[in-house]
């Protein structure tokens, strides 16, 4: 507001001075015909002029008309003639009033119509200022009084100090308009920008928001404004934190301090926070939402930016996929099962040639390989459902290593592969005994599987400060940089095991994950490609 105040009244002053965007000739010449006539008043009392016939009364003539004619017709049809008629008549008469044995040293005042001449003409205004003082000012009082020193520095200083600043009024209106055509053209580059910038947002099928920082709702897209529709039907404030039809993947309805909004006007930033909107489950929009905050060039907390993404259709597709996994999964453990026991059946006879044992024991093993398959499946498909439930009892970590260990080498000395363990003789930590094997098999027959011929693979068990660690490490292929923060995400497989057809669907890893993470724990890999990985679980020995 202070700013705002300071250009009125620098208006306001322009204005009065004749020199703002609608300029009154009538000020100009009050301010001319007060000083004209202070100088004629000033010099009839001290008997310089003293008689008022002949040129001064001329001169009052000529001031008289001028100040009618401004005060007239300044803003009538004559109003441009006006403009240039009245400076020079105001010329006309100091050159008149100068006329005189003693002449004054009002011709000075000649800067008052200079300035007008300035500017409303521009340089042509400054030229007239010339020609006119020079002409109606300065000769006729060099005609009349004749060349001497005095006079004649006069003469040619009035011209010159008139014309100089009829220039610098001229020169300042031509820099103010190239400015304001600069500033037009920048406001309307900025216009069609904007205009732009709306019509692009309004395109995109990504809703967006731009908070204050007190929260506030500054801006949104088309896109965006529809969503607030569906969330908020009965209308809203336009300030973060408003609940409303909003819910929670498992239809709990979302809080305040859990809106994303509000988080974000908060200053956190976040990634895919998956939300849904609108009252009727069948007609729910699932939105995944991401934020980030805005800074100041101090680096302090603005307001923030956030997107929301209709996620709907990927959601619905994510649950029939599930259901799809889960039923198919089921229905092959069924007959699995009864392969499996079969094939039990007919190992244990005693009866059977050798070779036959080696083919069902081919079976057995693949028929094992396919039960673990399903089962990974069938995890994946319940992921969503919940939290991964485990069944915590008192369990020798150590022996659970050992099992694994002895259970792989068989098929890591198949590959010339050697497996070196380091583990205590015991290790009780209360855990899903069953989950934890699971873990273990995971990492190590993946870092058999990804370990060339001759490579060695370790495993280690340890307890470090208040929680047990398990590290894996292989002299394998190793895993890209650009891979590593997909790799415990669900059927992902690295760019090095496809080139290399390794089999696998990209399972192991994410279901490890979400055990490890259902113990408090968290896993953690180093890898270099051509080098080998490093994996490591932490679990909280509490």
């Amino acid at each position: 507001m202070r700013g705002f105040d300071v250009r009125g009244r620098g208006a306001d002053t322009a204005r009065l001075l004749g020199f703002g965007d609608q300029p009154d000739p009538r000020i100009l010449q009050a301010v001319f015909a007060v000083l004209f006539s202070l100088d004629l008043g000033l010099r009839r009392l001290n008997g310089s002029l003293p008689d008022l016939a002949g040129w001064p009364t001329a001169a009052i003539v000529a001031g008289t008309v001028a100040c009618v004619l401004a005060a007239g017709v300044a803003w009538g049809p004559a109003a441009p003639v006006v403009t240039a008629l009245v400076p020079v008549l105001d010329l006309a008469a100091l050159g008149m009033a100068r006329m005189n044995p003693e002449a004054s040293g009002a011709g000075i005042l000649a800067v008052v119509p200079a300035l007008w001449l300035g500017r409303s003409y521009g340089r042509r205004g400054a030229l007239v200022t010339f020609i006119g003082s020079t002409l109606l000012v300065s000769l006729p009082a060099v005609l009349y009084a004749g060349i001497d020193g005095i006079g004649l520095t006069r003469s040619l200083a009035i011209p010159l100090v008139a014309t100089w600043a009829s220039l610098a009024v001229a020169s300042g209106r031509e820099r103010i308009r190239t400015g304001r055509a600069e500033v037009d053209r920048a406001l309307g580059t900025i216009e069609h920008q904007r205009r732009v910038a709306e019509a692009i947002l309004d395109t995109v099928d990504v809703g967006l928001v731009l908070l204050d920082r007190d929260g506030s709702y500054q801006s949104m897209n088309k896109q965006h404004a529809d969503f607030m529709q569906l969330a908020f039907p009965g209308g809203h404030a336009g300030r973060a934190g408003q609940v409303g039809s909003v819910y929670h993947p498992d239809g709990t309805p979302v809080v305040t301090e859990e809106m994303p909004s509000y988080r974000a006007s908060h200053g956190e930033e976040f990634d895919d926070c998956r939300i849904w909107c609108g009252d009727d489950p069948l007609t729910r929009r699932a939105l995944s939402v991401s934020a980030r905050s805005v800074r100041d060039e101090a680096g302090n907390f603005a307001g923030a930016a956030l997107a929301y993404k209709d996620v709907t259709d990927f959601m619905r597709a994510l649950s029939v996929k599930d259901e799809f996994v889960a039923s198919v999964s089921h229905e092959l453990r069924t007959p699995l099962t009864s392969i499996s026991g079969y094939v039990d059946l007919l190992l244990d006879r005693d009866d059977l040639p050798s070779e036959a044992v080696r083919h069902l024991e081919v079976v057995d093993r693949n028929g094992d390989r396919l039960r673990r398959l399903v089962a990974d499946l069938l995890h994946t498909a319940q992921v969503d459902d919940g939290p991964l439930q485990v069944v915590r009892t008192t369990t020798d970590l150590a022996r659970i290593v050992r099992d694994a260990v002895q259970a792989a080498t068989p098929v890591a000395a198949a590959s010339d592969i050697v497996i070196k363990l380091e583990a205590p003789e015991s290790l009780e930590l209360v855990v899903d005994a069953q989950r934890m094997a699971q873990v273990v098999d995971n990492l190590v027959s993946n870092a058999i599987k990804y370990t060339t011929r001759g490579g060695e693979v370790r495993v280690r068990l340890e307890v470090d400060a208040d929680r047990v660690e398990l590290c894996v490490t292989d002299t394998g292929i190793g895993i890209d940089a650009g891979d590593r923060d997909r790799l415990f995400t669900r059927f992902f497989r690295s760019r090095e095991a496809a080139e290399r057809s390794i089999q696998g669907v990209g399972l192991g890893l994410s279901i490890t994950k979400d055990i490890v993470e259902s113990h408090g724990g968290r896993i953690e890999v180093d890898s270099e490609v051509g080098r080998g990985s490093e994996f490591r679980v932490r679990i909280p020995v509490g």
